[in-house]
C-alpha cells in the first residue's frame, strides 16, 4: 500500500495554477527525486503534500500507517534562519515539538531520539556550539537532525544541498542515503543536481515539459541524454 498517493492533482498560489493532472505514489522506503527548471512548482507541490497550503484539485491521500504528522520537513533556509541565536542541541531538540513535546518537557524518549539523530548526523560534538556560528554544511546536517525527529517514516527535504560546496554536498547526499538505505526512511527531496538525483534516488519525478515519473532507470532510457545533458549544463551555469 502506498504512504502516499497524487490523483489527478492541481497546484498552484494566488489563484494561479502552474501544474496540473499530477499522478504518482510513493510507498515505504521510496527515494524520490522531484526536478524540474525554476518557476515549474516543484516546492509549490511541497508546500502542497505538506498540508502548508490547498490542491487546487485533485486528491492527496496517506496510507499505509502514515499521517501528515509523521513527516519530517526540511525547508530551504532563510537568511534569518542561518542567524538564529540557538544551540544545536535546542534547535535538534525542537524537533520533537511535531511528536506533541513541548520544552522543557522534552520526555526521556525525546532526549534519545535527539541524542540519536544528532549521531545519524555527526554533529554530537556540536551539541553546545552556537547555530549561526556553523558552516553551511554543518547547519544542514542540523536541520536534517531536527527533521528526523519529528519522523521515523518521511522526509521532504527541499533542496537541502543549494549553496554548499562539492565535498560537503557529497557527504549531505551520502547521509541522506544512509537513512534511506539504512533506516528504511522514505525520501522526498527536491534537487537541481539531475546527475546526483539519478544516482541516488529511486524514483524521478519530473515536473515541466514532459512530466514524468518513473523509476530512475526509465528516466535515464526515455529521457533524451542531450534534454539531460542540457539541463545539467544549465543548472552548472546558474550555480
Amino acid at each position: 500500500m502506498a504512504q502516499l498517493t497524487c490523483q489527478n492533482v492541481a497546484i498552484g498560489y494566488d489563484g494561479r495554477t502552474i501544474l496540473t493532472n499530477l499522478n504518482f505514489s510513493i510507498d515505504a522506503g521510496d527515494y524520490l527525486c522531484i526536478v524540474g527548471e525554476n518557476g515549474a512548482g516543484k516546492s509549490t507541490l511541497m508546500r502542497t503534500l505538506l498540508g502548508l497550503q490547498p490542491a487546487i484539485g485533485g486528491r492527496i491521500s496517506w496510507g499505509d500507517g502514515l499521517h501528515k504528522g509523521d513527516i519530517g520537513y526540511l525547508p530551504q533556509q532563510t537568511l534569518v534562519q542561518k542567524d538564529f541565536p540557538a544551540s544545536v542541541q535546542e534547535i535538534v531538540r525542537s524537533g520533537c515539538q511535531a511528536r506533541g513535546g513541548w520544552w522543557p518537557f522534552y520526555s526521556r524518549e525525546d532526549q534519545q531520539r535527539v541524542a540519536m539523530a544528532m549521531d545519524k548526523m555527526q554533529i554530537t560534538p556540536l551539541a553546545k556550539r552556537c547555530y549561526r556560528e556553523l558552516s553551511g554544511g554543518q547547519q544542514q546536517r542540523v536541520l536534517l537532525a531536527r527533521a528526523l525527529c519529528a519522523t521515523e517514516k518521511m522526509l521532504l527535504l527541499d533542496e537541502p544541498t543549494a549553496g554548499l560546496d562539492p565535498k560537503v554536498t557529497r557527504e549531505l547526499y551520502q547521509l541522506i542515503s544512509d537513512l534511506n538505505q539504512g533506516d528504511g526512511i522514505t525520501i522526498v527531496m527536491i534537487s537541481h543536481d539531475i546527475s546526483a538525483a539519478t544516482r541516488y534516488a529511486d524514483h524521478i519525478l519530473h515536473i515541466g515539459e514532459p512530466l514524468f515519473f518513473g523509476k530512475t532507470a526509465d528516466f535515464l532510457t526515455q529521457m533524451p541524454r542531450s534534454w539531460i545533458g542540457a539541463v545539467a549544463k544549465e543548472v552548472n551555469r546558474n550555480e
